[in-house]
């Protein structure tokens, strides 16, 4: 478990800036070369990497991946994710809307209610927008860190919706009749609420799923009209 869990933070570690070739994986991980390379060879039939003869490669998901189980084999959680980029989350969350054909838009700043605000990640597929807070860096969140981070998420959504026929020219609205807003909050670990105040918490990698079953759903959530 230990020499599976260094060899995965060695690889989030160097594959940060990019591919990098396998023996500074061992090196950095302390592991001979042939047990990394073995181990390597696993971790590319589970789909974690990708191996390009001398060098190896992970992309924005398998980076995620690999972080998730890094820290299921007991990594400390704070030292993974400070391999982890900001906008490495981001990116996922919006490629993952995009292939669901949602136009995104990532940290939308609008004024509504008497003050300013900002959406992480926004996502359109007429008349669905889904407006996503990313909470990647939290484990094990208390329930009144949760409730309190879907609790201002509601709140953002709302003042989104009242503002939506303001901005519509801004995120592409124009020739779009009403909109249904749906807040949720995107994080990196299952949180211990999945819902709360009928307002999602979901894991980054069932995103997928989430929007494949979003429209069948909506009315059991909290969502905001906006006419346009």
């Amino acid at each position: 478990m230990t020499v599976e869990r260094n060899l995965l933070r060695s690889i989030l570690k160097l594959t940060k800036r990019g591919p990098i070739e396998k023996t500074l994986i061992s090196r950095d991980a302390q592991i001979p070369v042939q047990i990394a390379d073995d181990m390597l060879k696993d971790f590319s039939k589970a789909g974690f990497v990708q191996l390009r003869g001398k060098v190896i490669e992970a992309s924005l998901n398998q980076r995620v991946k690999i972080a998730i189980h890094a820290v299921r084999l007991g990594a400390d959680f704070e030292s993974v994710c400070n391999f982890l980029e900001w906008n490495e989350f981001e990116k996922i969350a919006a490629t993952t809307f995009e292939f669901n054909y949602f136009n995104v838009i990532k940290g939308l700043r609008f004024k509504g209610a008497g003050r300013r605000w900002e959406v992480d990640v926004l996502g359109c597929r007429e008349p669905i927008i889904v407006s996503a807070d990313c909470k990647h860096w939290h484990q094990g969140w208390t329930r009144s860190a949760i409730t309190k981070t879907i609790d201002a998420q509601v709140k953002r959504t709302q003042a989104l919706a009242n503002a939506v026929p303001t901005l519509r020219e801004k995120i592409g609205l124009a020739d779009w009749k009403e909109a249904t807003l749906i807040p949720m909050v995107l994080s990196l670990f299952p949180a211990l609420l999945k819902f709360y105040r009928n307002t999602p918490v979901v894991p980054i990698l069932q995103l997928q799923d989430f929007l494949n079953e979003l429209p069948a759903h909506i009315d059991s959530m909290t969502h905001f009209f906006a006419h346009l």
